[in-house]
């Protein structure tokens, strides 16, 4: 499949930067390498009509989090939300990594966006990001009255290892019914171009392993230091893909990048969610390079991306 062009100008501003791999770099310095990459192909970040610095209680202490209302929205007026998770193969990325994206979605869905800080990898193992992500949409649930958040109209999404965690929070959602920790019902998962199953043997695997800026060298890295065990991808909180029931569960927005390693999988996921009886629009983008939704500033596709995701957005979130 052929490259966007878009796309192939960042591979080749890539290449041209001899930037380092992520497998050889500590953490810490892929962290720092992931920051300074999106402040050069993330657009200027939109103004948005609120943006507030919160908390909520986790399994391991407090979840940082950051609230946006998008502009043209009325203070005080009960907004629905989408709760966000950012990608960064659950090792790199936090919310200023993703602050576009969340003000883009914020603004264009005319909601709310609550973006998570989960506990990262290698310093917090799986499931962490799992126990962090849950915890944190029961608590905007819990405090939606007072965060001016329409309980019963929220969503969950992310990207690459946030489209993990927002399918497994909806996975774990549908079995907690009943109990006093599960949120209201979900209106939408959006899961762009998400990682979804750890074993890496799908064919797009082989096809884009190399040259498309995700290899399959990175993606082992992220691997072990995030799973604690090889046991661990097995786990359908790991690899939601392995679920082995995907019935019930909210309507989903899927993209997908034609030139990622983790398109077919994506591709799958939501095969498996339609035949399970879930309503589904997979959007598959050919020429795509994963990553690209945060690239805003030199492939074009990132806006029309963000603006679609959106638009089901606002349709999830219109009255019933």
């Amino acid at each position: 499949m052929a490259t966007d062009p878009d796309a192939q100008a960042v591979l080749d501003l890539v290449r041209l930067a001899g930037r380092p791999p992520y497998e050889t770099l500590s953490p810490a310095e892929a962290r720092q390498l992931y920051r300074e990459s999106r402040a050069v192909l993330s657009p200027d970040p939109p103004e948005v009509a609120l943006v507030r610095a919160l908390a909520a209680p986790g399994p391991g202490g407090s979840i940082p989090l950051r609230l946006y209302r998008g502009a043209g929205t009325p203070a005080g007026a009960a907004l629905p939300a989408l709760i966000f998770f950012h990608g960064g193969g659950w090792v790199i990325g936090d919310l200023d990594t993703h602050d576009g994206v969340c003000r883009r979605l914020a603004n264009e869905a005319g909601c709310a966006v609550v973006a998570v800080d989960y506990r990262l990898g290698p310093e917090h193992k799986f499931p962490a990001a799992v126990e962090d992500a849950m915890a944190a949409t029961v608590w905007v649930a819990e405090q939606a009255g007072a965060l001016d958040i329409d309980a019963t109209r929220l969503a969950v999404g992310g990207d690459s290892a946030g489209g993990n965690l927002a399918a497994v929070v909806c996975l774990m959602a549908r079995d907690r019914a009943g109990s006093s920790l599960q949120p209201p019902p979900l209106r939408l998962q959006l899961l762009i171009y998400p990682a979804l199953d750890f074993a890496m043997a799908h064919p797009s695997h082989t096809t884009y392993g190399e040259g498309h800026l995700l290899t399959a060298s990175s993606i082992r890295w992220f691997r072990d230091q995030y799973l604690r065990s090889p046991a661990d991808i097995a786990d359908w909180r790991a690899s939601p893909l392995r679920a082995p029931d995907l019935s019930r569960l909210p309507p989903a927005y899927v993209i997908t990048a034609g030139c990622d390693p983790l398109c077919d999988e994506g591709a799958e996921y939501a095969q498996r969610l339609e035949r399970a009886g879930n309503a589904v629009a997979h959007v598959r983008l050919s020429g795509q390079i994963h990553g690209f939704i945060t690239m805003g500033r030199l492939i074009a596709a990132a806006g029309t991306a963000t603006a679609d995701a959106a638009a089901a957005l606002r349709e999830a979130f219109a009255p019933e």
